[in-house]
C-alpha cells in the first residue's frame, strides 16, 4: 500500500477530550499545575535526549492513571493498549493498599528474617514446574536477566550465549551484549555470542506453509552451536523471551523450545526462559508464555520483571536446586539491597491477589480471543493488515505494503499510531522494520476497549485507503 505522502494528513472528526472531572479526588485535580510546555522545556534542559518520549514531536504529560485508562493534564482520558507493566491495571487499590500498609510498618533488607518474603516465594512457587523451586528477588528484569547470566556461567562453567536476531534482554552492558536489537547499532556482536534465527513464521526462513517450523527453526539453533564448537567455544547458556517482543509480538511454533533445549543440554547449557514482558497470565492460556510449548518443557531457569510489580520495581528468577547449589559454591553472597523488601513482597503478593480475585488470566483468553477475531475481520477488509498473530493479550498487527514481498508498511504504521492518539488511543510499534502494531494492555483490558480500538483503527485504515485513491485518481488526471 503505497502514497505516505498522499495519506498523511492529519484525519478529521476525532473527539474531543472527555471530561473525567467528575469524581476525582481534589489532589488529583490540583496534582500538576506546571503546563505541558513548560515541563517539556525542563525535560529537555535536565534530561538526556538518548531518554526518549513517546510521540516526540507531540509528547502526552500523563498525570494520572486508573484501570486500562491514562488521563493527561487535561483531563483527557486514553485507552492504554501497551502497558504490560501495570499488569493489573493503573493505581490498582489493593495494590497500593498494599504498598502503603507495608510502609508504615516496616521496609528493610532481606538479611532479617520477614513472612513477606518467604510467602511470595512460596506463591510464586505454586505457579511454576516443581523442579523450578529456589528464588532470587532484585529491582528489575535487566538485573534478573544478569543475574541468569551469571548463574548459567558458573552452573556450567561455559561463557558463550546463543540469543535470538532482534532480541531485546535488558540494559545493563552485559545484557546489551545479548541483545542484537542494541549490539548491532553499539559495538556489535562479540565473540561469545552466537545468533540464531528468530522463529516468524510470517517473515523469517520457515513460513506457515512449512511442514514442521519448529524443528527447522531448532535446527537452526543447532547449526549455530556446532559452528560455535567448531572453533573452540562452550555454550553456557540459550537466552530467549517466551513470546518474542521486540522482534515484532511472535508466538514461535509449538514444540520449538523443547527441540531448542535438547540442542543447547547437550552442549551443555541451559535454557533461560524471560517471561519479563509475557509472563503472569498474559497469555490467556496458561500462567507462563513457556508452558505454551508444552507441558513438559521445564525452562532451566525463568525471569521475571515489569509486570510482577504492577509499577513497583520488583524482579525474580528462579530456577532449579542444582543451578542455585553451583553458584552458592563459589562462597560468594548474593545480596540485592532492595530485591525482596517487605513492601516489595508485599505488592508481588497483592498482584498475585488480584489475578487470582478478578481471574484476570482467563478473561485475558476471553478478551484477547474476541480481539483477536475483530481484528482478523479487518484483515479481510484492509489489505494492509499482512498478519494478526498472538495469544492471550499479546497482539501483533503487521502492517505491510505489498502481500507478495510483505514489505513492512514501516511509515504507514507510524501514521497509525499517530491518529490513534489523536483519537485518545495509546499503541506503539515493534519489530525489526518497526511495522507491527503492539497491543499488550493492562489485563482488565475489557470487550468494549477491544471494540472500540478496532473500530478507530478501521475508521483509520479506511481513510487512509480513500486519500491513496484520491491521489492516484488526481495523478492519472495531470
Amino acid at each position: 500500500m503505497g502514497g505516505a505522502r498522499c495519506w498523511g494528513v492529519a484525519l478529521g472528526g476525532a473527539r474531543a477530550p472527555p471530561s473525567v472531572s467528575e469524581g476525582l479526588p481534589a489532589s488529583a485535580m490540583a496534582a500538576d499545575q506546571r503546563g505541558k510546555a513548560a515541563t517539556l522545556a525542563l525535560r529537555r534542559r535536565l534530561l538526556s535526549n538518548s531518554c526518549r518520549l513517546f510521540f516526540p514531536e507531540d509528547p502526552i504529560k500523563i498525570v494520572r492513571g486508573q484501570g486500562q485508562y491514562m488521563y493527561d493534564e487535561q483531563g483527557a482520558e486514553y485507552i492504554d493498549c501497551i502497558n504490560n507493566v501495570a499488569h493489573v491495571g493503573h493505581c490498582h487499590p489493593l495494590v497500593v493498599r498494599a504498598a502503603h500498609e507495608q510502609n508504615q510498618v516496616l521496609n528493610t533488607n532481606s538479611r532479617y528474617l520477614h513472612d513477606n518474603i518467604v510467602d511470595y516465594a512460596q506463591r510464586l512457587s505454586e505457579t511454576l514446574p516443581e523442579k523450578l523451586c529456589v528464588f532470587y528477588f532484585l529491582n528489575s528484569g535487566s538485573e534478573a536477566n544478569d543475574l541468569a547470566l551469571r548463574l548459567a556461567r558458573q552452573y556450567t562453567g561455559h561463557w558463550d550465549v546463543v540469543v535470538l536476531d532482534h532480541a531485546y534482554h535488558g540494559h545493563l552492558s552485559s545484557l546489551i551484549d545479548i541483545s542484537p536489537y542494541k549490539f548491532r547499532d553499539l559495538d556489535g556482536q562479540k565473540e561469545w555470542v552466537h545468533v540464531a534465527p528468530l522463529p516468524d513464521t510470517y517473515r523469517g526462513p520457515y513460513r506457515e506453509d512449512h511442514p514442521n517450523p519448529a524443528v527447522a527453526y531448532a535446527s537452526e539453533v543447532k547449526r549455530v552451536v556446532s559452528s560455535a564448537q567448531e572453533k573452540g567455544r562452550k555454550i553456557a547458556a540459550f537466552f530467549a523471551e517466551s513470546l518474542p517482543s521486540v522482534g515484532g509480538q511472535i508466538i514461535p511454533p509449538a514444540g520449538y523450545f523443547p527441540e531448542v533445549a535438547g540442542h543447547i543440554r547437550r552442549a551443555g547449557g541451559v535454557f533461560v526462559a524471560d517471561e519479563i514482558q509475557v509472563g503472569f497470565g498474559r497469555v490467556g492460556k496458561h500462567f507462563w508464555a513457556f508452558q505454551l510449548q508444552g507441558e513438559d518443557f521445564v525452562p532451566d531457569i525463568v525471569t521475571m520483571g515489569k509486570s510482577i510489580g504492577n509499577g513497583h520495581p520488583v524482579a525474580c528468577v528462579a530456577t532449579t536446586q542444582a543451578v542455585a547449589r553451583a553458584f552458592e559454591a563459589t562462597g560468594v553472597e548474593y545480596f540485592n539491597t532492595f530485591g525482596g523488601s517487605p513492601v516489595s513482597c508485599a505488592v508481588g503478593l497483592a498482584v498475585l491477589d488480584v489475578l487470582e480475585k478478578e481471574q484476570l488470566q482467563a478473561h485475558a483468553a476471553c478478551v484477547g480471543s474476541f480481539l483477536m477475531e475483530l481484528l482478523g475481520q479487518q484483515k479481510a477488509k484492509h489489505p494492509i493488515l499482512g498478519d494478526i498473530r498472538g495469544v492471550g493479550l499479546f497482539i501483533g498487527v503487521d502492517l505491510i505494503k505489498d502481500e507478495a514481498t510483505r514489505m513492512p508498511a514501516t511509515e504507514e504504521a507510524d501514521y497509525v499510531v499517530s491518529r490513534l492518539k489523536e483519537n485518545y488511543i495509546l499503541l506503539s510499534t515493534d519489530g525489526p522494520g518497526r511495522n507491527v502494531l503492539k497491543f499488550k494492555p493492562p489485563m482488565c483490558f475489557s470487550l468494549d476497549n477491544a471494540r472500540h480500538v478496532v473500530a478507530k483503527l478501521d475508521a483509520i485504515l479506511t481513510d487512509m485507503e480513500e486519500k491513496v485513491r484520491s491521489c492516484e485518481t488526481l495523478r492519472l488526471h495531470s
